[in-house]
């Protein structure tokens, strides 16, 4: 095996690593804004918008089923009700995804021999290593859920997830979006039933 194959080798095993690592330990940057004049203890209801952010064409997408159930189950352990009829809070969904670039620098072996072969390697951070540039593609999904008082038709509270999607979570979606939407309502200025602010 060629130096320069090695040395690929090793820059695909590290990167995918790293990525590996920081895609388990981080999950998706979570975001939220509300408007802190509102005492969220006082809604009792909620429903959903007609059509969601995440309805295509006329008919409630898959996407669509999956979020209403994971929120409905956050709203309602925060002591909030499902009312068709009679809701005080309004929600709304909207999903997008984006392909996006990632550049890493990640260690690898030192071809160079040096200055006429003396010491070869042995200036860099790392002796012996070098660094290669490793640019990868990735798909970035962003979640957004808006929470509006319909008696003040303005919005009081918006939860915003952005990660890396991977093709487990597409092809798992709905445990998937169940840890999302959690994630983001921890942010709810309502704590669920036994869990502390």
């Amino acid at each position: 095996m060629n130096i320069r194959a090695l040395r690929a080798m090793i820059s695909i095993v590290l990167v995918s690593t790293v990525l590996g690592l920081s895609g388990c330990a981080s999950g998706p940057k979570v975001r939220a804004n509300f408007d802190k004049s509102v005492d969220f203890s006082q809604y009792k209801t909620f429903g959903f918008a007609s059509p969601l952010g995440t309805d295509r064409a006329g008919y409630k997408t898959i996407v669509s089923q999956h979020l209403s159930s994971a929120v409905r189950a956050e709203l309602e352990a925060r002591g909030v009700k499902y009312s068709e009829a009679a809701p005080q809070l309004l929600v709304n969904f909207n999903a997008k995804l984006s392909e996006k670039l990632r550049t890493d620098t990640v260690p690898a072996p030192a071809t160079s021999m040096g200055y006429y072969g003396y010491r070869g390697g042995s200036y860099s951070a790392w002796p012996m290593y070098d660094s290669d540039t490793v640019v990868s593609s990735y798909t970035e999904g962003t979640l957004n859920i808006d929470v509006v008082d319909i008696s003040k038709k303005q919005m009081i509270w918006e939860g915003v997830a952005v990660g890396s999607v991977s093709e487990k979570n597409a092809d798992d979606l709905q445990p998937a979006i169940q840890r999302v939407v959690a994630k983001v309502f921890e942010k709810y200025p309502v704590p669920a039933a036994g869990e502390k602010k």
